[in-house]
């Protein structure tokens, strides 16, 4: 993408129009920087896909422009791409301690040992090519989050990252409005912003109120408690621990990804935990259930998460007991509401009493709602505004809070991923496209699997396979052995005899005619085979299922 010395681009390259895998790309001349490097959990129709990351076809191919890589928190929407980055992109990479910390555990499950990486803090600047990026604090649902001053030789670019204004943090640091003041008064060019919660009126709570619900249910819990919550929600983690020891309850962390954040957070110094409150789960039976707290995974209802696999009783170590209180301190990300409503029903039938946020206080956003969006508005006051980080709906209502604020509506701009905003000291337009998109992983694949693989993957799901193996002699084209068929996930075949009798009676009668035409080619005959039986089957089930034609020559 041609790029004159008086522009700035910038070119998300996942984020937008969508909640997750969030990057975005700042060039100017020779130079790029990159964003943050997230990943995105698959839909409900992506069958078997593990994650979904953006496709970086376009950084590979301007590889030798990228100077580094800076990063906001430590969420994996955030984070989670990098391991597929850094084997393309020999880079510095750029975050706050705990951000670091979570990443080097998932550098070293991909391998890679000898990522650059530098630690910064808030109000720290380093320079990266012809940027010098400054951090500043804000708030979110993890710690050591931060926003960017992303000064370039046309004015500076603030991306807010993920954030919320909590004026009672729980470890006291708030977010730096002075900074963010005074970048707002030295004049910024663009303004990028979090637009998760723009939907929401009014203010999001402080993470305070969650510690005071806490309070109210372990005071009156009278046997086990288990709280479910995102792993990386190091503060909602701080909270459970310190209510667990007012009430003289023991710790049991439960949950790969949980007891690895538990470890990580705590060596750093971002969790404060009493020597002897955490013990092992092989201990829980040691101590009377009104003296125990069990900290898991599962708050999203992942079928093979902890929570899940007691819900439905099949946990090795954890049974669900009655009277137990389970406490699910997360909301549903969009798409994950029936497994959460699954996982609640399978609790109460166990006997539990299940405390949830949408009947309770035990969740709290770490996203600013409309009234702090707009303060970040006022307080920035930028030429140009570029709603990032959510559903399209989401930006256009971002949008519409800018030009209530004041911004005129020529200086909003909408984008989509690959889009490219470029940007002169007094103008910003529109200014073409990159390649962009999604990239599946499945298993060790990564981009192998894709609309072609999905669109067979949900045919076999819905209307099952159909296996037709006939063996012909390859001189004279005459069938010798078959058709014999086979049916997964169709019919049950033994309740099904007379059709599949008629299904090979159609399919001779095709062999048949191929045979008569002297149609010898492997693919012609198949086609036939397909075609004529779909539509018998169609006909006779109103079911479509994969038909695959095996035909062995000898």
């Amino acid at each position: 993408m041609a790029n004159s010395e008086q522009n700035i681009q910038i070119i998300p390259l996942g984020g937008l129009g969508e909640i997750g895998k969030n990057m975005t790309v700042v060039e100017y001349g020779n130079d790029i920087l990159i964003i943050d490097s997230g990943l995105m959990f698959p839909e409900e129709d992506m069958l078997g896909i593990d994650i979904v990351i953006p496709d970086i076809t376009y950084l590979i191919e301007n590889r030798e422009k990228v100077r580094g890589i800076v990063l906001t928190h430590g969420h994996e929407d955030h984070i989670g791409l990098l391991p597929y980055v850094l084997k393309e992109l020999d880079v510095p990479v750029y975050g706050t301690k705990l951000t670091l910390g979570l990443l080097q555990g998932k550098l070293k499950e991909f391998g890679i040992h000898s990522a650059k990486l530098f630690t910064v803090k808030p109000l720290e600047s380093v320079r990266i090519g012809c940027f010098r990026v400054e951090f500043f604090r804000v708030n979110h649902s993890i710690p050591d989050a931060v926003g960017l001053a992303i000064h370039t030789p046309i004015g500076i670019i603030v991306h807010t990252g993920d954030f919320k204004f909590d004026q009672t943090p729980i470890d006291g640091d708030i977010t730096d409005f002075h900074k963010i003041a005074e970048l707002g008064d030295q004049g910024v060019l663009v303004l990028l912003s979090d637009s998760t919660n723009v939907e929401r009126p009014g203010y999001t709570f402080s993470e305070k109120f969650v510690g005071n619900t806490f309070d109210d249910v372990f005071r009156l819990a009278k046997e086990r408690i288990i709280v479910a919550s995102f792993a990386s929600n190091v503060h909602r983690i701080q909270q459970v621990i310190d209510v667990s020891c007012k009430y003289k309850r023991k710790v049991a962390v439960i949950g790969r990804s949980m007891i690895n954040v538990v470890g990580i957070a705590s060596d750093l110094g971002y969790l404060t935990i009493p020597e002897g409150t955490l013990i092992d789960m092989d201990e829980i039976d040691d101590y009377p259930p009104n003296r125990v707290t069990i900290l898991t995974t599962g708050s999203q209802g992942e079928p093979m998460s902890a929570l899940t696999r007691m819900a439905m009783g099949e946990h090795k170590k954890v049974e669900i007991c009655s009277g137990d209180t389970i406490i699910i301190s997360a909301n549903p990300i969009p798409g994950n509401e029936k497994l959460v409503a699954r996982t609640i029903d399978y609790l109460f039938r166990q006997g539990a009493e299940v405390v949830y946020e949408s009947v309770s206080g035990v969740h709290v956003s770490g996203h600013a709602s409309q009234e702090e969006l707009k303060f970040m508005l006022n307080l920035v006051r930028p030429k140009f505004f570029v709603p990032v980080h959510g559903e399209y709906r989401h930006l256009i209502r971002h949008a519409e809070l800018a030009r209530e604020v004041g911004i005129p509506a020529k200086n909003v701009f909408i984008a989509e991923n690959g889009h490219v905003l470029q940007f002169s000291a007094n103008k910003g337009r529109h200014a073409g496209k990159v390649t962009a998109g999604n990239v599946l992983v499945d298993g060790l694949g990564v981009g192998d699997v894709g609309n072609i693989v999905l669109r067979d993957r949900k045919q076999l799901s819905q209307d099952g396979i159909l296996i037709v193996v006939v063996t012909i002699e390859k001189s004279s084209g005459k069938v010798l052995a078959g058709p014999d068929i086979v049916s997964r996930g169709f019919v049950y075949v033994r309740e099904s005899e007379d059709l599949i009798e008629e299904a090979k009676q159609k399919v001779q009668v095709v062999l048949a005619r191929c045979e008569e035409q002297r149609i010898t080619e492997w693919s012609v005959i198949k086609n036939n085979v397909r075609d004529n039986l779909g539509r018998f089957l169609y006909e006779r089930t109103r079911r479509r299922p994969m038909i695959l034609p095996i035909i062995m020559e000898v």
